[in-house]
């Protein structure tokens, strides 16, 4: 289980340590806002939304843990046995849904429609912390279409807090600590 006291901050010094200590708070969750930790691999971003996560439950909120290529295959398997509003009905109850490592796996058209249909849905309903090794810029490259890539980062990112998690990765460097 990862908390924000095991984060080294100090790994990333551009990362604004107060604002997420002020996000631990939940107060986005009531305002449906979104969280989103862009950046390479390694930084801590799973680290950090999991640790809000924890941070969420502790203060009565349902979670949720999705990695992209799961939460597609489930909503594959939903649309095939026609039950994807029945799962629909379900995410929309939770509080917060934690989607991480978007665009670490390539989708299949479908998946990636799925996925922004499932991402569309939750819009301004309930918020989501995301995480992806890519830019934005980037995302066409998972959702495979420009326009539906434009309309999801849009809806995505308004109201969202965004955090750059670009440095070294944090276990390349305990590797060569332990060499």
């Amino acid at each position: 289980m990862k908390t924000l006291d095991q984060f080294e901050f100090s790994a990333i010094l551009s990362l604004n340590k107060p604002k997420l200590l002020q996000l631990a708070r939940c107060e986005y969750i009531e305002k449906t806002e979104n969280i989103m930790f862009i950046g390479n691999s390694g930084t801590g971003k799973t680290h950090l939304s999991i640790a809000l996560g924890k941070e969420a439950c502790h203060h009565g909120y349902s979670v949720q843990f999705w990695t992209a290529a799961k939460i597609c295959n489930e909503l594959m398997e939903a649309q095939s046995q026609k039950r994807i509003l029945q799962l629909e009905r379900q995410w929309l109850k939770t509080d917060l849904i934690i989607l991480d490592e978007v665009g670490f796996v390539p989708l299949s058209r479908i998946g990636a429609e799925l996925l922004f249909q499932f991402c569309a849905a939750r819009y301004e309903k309930g918020s989501m912390i995301i995480t992806s090794n890519l830019e934005f810029t980037e995302w066409t490259q998972i959702f495979k279409d420009e326009q539906m890539t434009s309309a999801l980062v849009d809806r995505l990112t308004h109201r969202a807090h965004i955090f750059a998690m670009n440095g070294d990765s944090y276990r390349f460097k305990q590797s060569i600590q332990r060499s």
